[in-house]
């Protein structure tokens, strides 16, 4: 039976916590090793998750904000060193249209520094307008339009064995949201700010759960935290909406994904 091992990388935002890195989230797929978002302070948490970066496989962007793009850079200029860390096989970028115009962007900027070897970098581009699919040996990747911005993706990942983790990145209450959750077996959904301070683009507690509860997911993890939700009480705001497992992500949390999900 497939398992998806989930590491929370970075259950924060873009202001600086000792407690929270900036938006990522790794999955670990019987091996095969996905990173979503690469928020300031995912390497150094992949190395205290027991992760080197040339062993990912997948990096997926769910959309171009310096929260979770930021560390795209030292990622790139990394894996150019001769040694550990040096890559050796193919590994493939993934998000919204756009993204080779800001991967070009980038090189205008920093040149050889950041240019691997022919075929070692595969760009690939989903559809931001409406919902697109992958098919992988290891598993499928389904994206849908989030609403927050034009470049705005989520992701959900299903294996062979029908086990399906879905990834919002950043979003407001939308259709699309709770199609991508559809019946997963796990959802990962931002919940930015307290029910009280709802801002355009992100989500609360109690929408976050409201998207649980209309897709059935099986189980909900709320990330993505200001420091304003260290400050109440998010699980009560979020039981207002949703009654199903509920977890408060933290950076380094583990979720073992499978016919009996567990945390440590």
């Amino acid at each position: 039976m497939d398992t998806i091992k989930v590491t929370i990388l970075g259950s924060g935002t873009c202001v600086p916590s000792l407690k929270r890195s900036s938006c990522s989230v790794l999955m670990d797929i019987n091996g095969t090793k996905l990173l979503f978002d690469l928020g300031v302070g995912t390497m150094r948490r992949l190395l205290e998750a027991g992760t080197i970066i040339s062993e990912i496989s997948h990096l997926f962007f769910s959309h171009l904000h310096p929260d979770h793009t930021g560390e795209f850079v030292p990622f790139l200029f990394a894996t150019k060193y001769p040694e550990t860390y040096c890559r050796r096989t193919p590994f493939t970028v993934a998000g919204a249209r756009g993204l080779k115009d800001f991967y070009d962007g980038l090189r205008k900027v920093y040149g050889h520094w950041i240019e691997l070897q022919d075929g070692i970098l595969n760009i690939i581009e989903f559809d931001n307008t409406a919902p697109d699919r992958l098919a992988l040996k290891v598993f499928d990747v389904e994206s849908m339009p989030m609403e927050h911005i034009e470049s705005s993706i989520g992701f959900r990942i299903t294996t062979p064995d029908g086990i399906s983790v879905a990834y919002t990145g950043d979003t407001d209450l939308c259709d699309s949201a709770v199609t991508l959750a559809k019946n997963a077996d796990l959802l990962i959904c931002e919940s930015a700010l307290p029910d009280g301070m709802k801002v355009p683009g992100h989500l609360t507690p109690s929408l976050a759960g409201d998207i649980a509860t209309q897709a059935k997911a099986r189980q909900l993890v709320l990330t993505h935290f200001y420091p304003e939700c260290d400050m109440i009480d998010i699980e009560a705001e979020c039981r207002k909406t949703y009654h199903g497992p509920l977890i408060l992500a933290e950076d380094l949390m583990q979720i073992e994904v499978s016919a009996s999900t567990s945390v440590t």
